[in-house]
């Protein structure tokens, strides 16, 4: 009847405006905003408006870098370098085609670094934040093939959000070394699908190999790329190409020496990697849920961000999926691979599989469910996703990096690295006490090695091979009779116990346990016992070792301590 409503259409406007009466108030809002912006906003606008003349993105970057390096440096006042960046630092103090634990890529890297800047903390926390911005560089290569403006912004403020290229980067590993790489390979297998041109598919194959000299992880990547050609509706055409037999000549010759390494050192690494395999089904059935599940977790900002920006316009996501072009299904089916793969080989391998592994893989996901949009991005969004990607940033810097340093001078790191200054230049004190020479060789508990051989001025070699490095093994007598010095945490029984063994092979040597304290700009922290054992040079005249300091005391120490876990 005429006048009367459908009782369905009225439930369904009420469904409508209970689903998204938020969406059409910001829809509103970013309108006005647009029409008419806040004289705030005005100077953010004009940096937008230099996205595509080409400084925009390079100042969000240079920015960026900035401010988490203030952090890092402000954050860890009363922490030395993590043992895993001091550990890169060691591998890349000689040139080697491999190492027996992991590639040799993340040791070039800081080699060539360490060649042009100075020993010193900020020095490679600020390598770390370059590499950090050179991939977040190489990640918007890739976004503007596919959209311009404030789009390719989005992109990059999107994965700032994620604690990849600022926390995880900071610990320069073969993980990190890698964020930079994966996005540049993929760039270039991205020009090579589409070109088929030789440059682009030799540069494809080269970075492929370069990823594979970061970290053996990269596989994964190399077989999403193969997956991803092989299901592309374009596969005939790159297939019938001479592409891909260029990219496999140019990754074979990159890889080649190293390649030539592994067959004649016993293909150490592989050992290493293959350590982590061993679990049954179940657990490895857990282990490829919780990286599944660790990466989603990893998403859930930048995801929020997401829904609040597209808003109602979510609802368009499965038609703009089907109408993706043709590079981007590529790159979809790149992310897909690099997500899967890992989760199968977990399960098939009985393998641990830690999502941290997979993150630098993880900007794929971004340029995806942003450049596939079919509808424009209103600048209200785009600012106000930037003050908040600034806010948090400088939240940190001003309030989170302070207190993180107080915190952490009071209550010291589980790995000792509040000490490792200390201890490495009272063993540098001590050493010179008993010989002129510098000293030449360090090891015992490997953290307080690396960094001995970083933050001593006598900068000594890491004294213990990288095959042995979990074994204990003693040092050589050559070793000893050029002199050396081991140092080890008190309470540590494996290293007391591999000190006395130690000993026990030196004609002379020096025992002495000092006491290291954590400080923050002179105020005091807390403390830890370290135990040093010095073998002088044997050209050297025979050295009394200190009243109460004999190798029986030594033994005696050993039987105080306490258990611990086997490194």
């Amino acid at each position: 009847m005429a006048g009367q409503s459908n009782p369905s259409d009225d439930l369904w406007v009420k469904s409508e405006l209970i689903e998204v009466p938020f969406d059409f108030a910001f829809s509103a809002m970013a309108a006005r905003s647009d029409e008419a912006p806040a004289r705030w906003r005005r100077p953010l606008l004009k940096w937008l408006d230099g996205v595509e003349r080409g400084w925009a993105v390079p100042l969000l970057l240079a920015v960026f870098a900035g401010l988490w390096l203030t952090f890092l440096c402000i954050a860890y006042l009363s922490g030395d370098l993590h043992p895993d960046v001091l550990e890169t630092w060691t591998l890349g103090r000689t040139f080697e085609w491999g190492n027996p634990k992991h590639p040799p890529l993340m040791g070039w890297v800081t080699r060539v670094w360490t060649s042009v800047f100075p020993l010193t903390d900020w020095s490679l926390q600020l390598m770390s934040m370059v590499n950090s911005a050179v991939a977040l560089w190489c990640v918007d290569l890739i976004t503007r093939r596919f959209v311009k403006g404030d789009k390719r912004i989005i992109v990059l403020l999107l994965l700032m959000l994620l604690p990849t290229y600022q926390f995880h980067a900071q610990r320069f590993n073969a993980n990190a070394v890698l964020l930079a790489i994966w996005p540049l390979a993929t760039y270039c297998f991205l020009r090579s699908f589409e070109s088929r041109h030789f440059v682009w598919a030799a540069a494809a194959g080269a970075t492929a190999a370069i990823a594979m000299l970061g970290k053996y992880y990269s596989i994964f990547l190399i077989g999403s790329f193969v997956f991803a050609a092989i299901c592309h509706p374009q596969r005939r055409a790159y297939f019938g190409s001479s592409a891909p037999l260029v990219s496999v000549a140019a990754g074979l010759i990159v890889l080649g020496p190293h390649l030539h390494w592994l067959a004649t050192t016993g293909a150490a690494p592989f050992g290493y990697a293959l350590a982590h395999a061993g679990f049954r089904f179940g657990p490895a059935l857990d282990e490829a849920l919780f990286f599944f599940l660790g990466i989603a977790a990893t998403l859930a900002i930048p995801a929020a961000t997401w829904v609040m920006i597209a808003g109602y316009r979510l609802k368009r996501f499965p038609q703009d999926f089907r109408n993706m072009n043709d590079g981007l299904r590529l790159l979809s089916l790149i992310a897909v691979g690099t997500i899967v793969f890992p989760m199968v080989t977990a399960v098939v391998l009985g393998t641990d599989m830690p999502s941290l592994w997979a993150h630098q893989g993880l900007f794929l996901l971004g340029v995806l469910i942003v450049c596939g949009t079919s509808y424009p991005i209103e600048r209200f969004y785009t600012v106000n996703v930037a003050v908040m990607t600034a806010g948090i940033a400088l939240i940190a810097v001003v309030v989170a990096a302070p207190i993180h340093a107080v915190y952490r001078n009071n209550h010291a790191y589980e790995e000792g690295r509040n000490f490792y200054r200390s201890a490495a230049l009272e063993l540098t004190r001590q050493w010179h006490q008993h010989t002129d020479m510098p000293l030449p060789a360090v090891s015992g508990d490997d953290a307080l090695a690396f960094a001995t051989a970083f933050y001593s001025p006598d900068h000594p070699r890491y004294a213990r091979p990288f095959a042995y490095q979990y074994s204990w093994g003693l040092p050589r007598q050559t070793t000893l009779k050029r002199g050396w010095a081991g140092l080890c945490f008190e309470g540590d029984a494996h290293c007391i116990e591999w000190m006395q063994k130690t000993s026990a092979r030196a004609a002379q040597f020096v025992t002495s346990q000092f006491v290291v304290q954590s400080t923050l700009l002179g105020m005091p922290g807390a403390s830890r016992r370290v135990i040093a054992l010095i073998v002088p040079p044997a050209a050297e005249d025979t050295v009394t070792p200190p009243t109460g300091q004999s190798n029986e005391d030594l033994s005696a120490q050993k039987r105080m301590q306490s258990p611990s876990p086997d490194k």
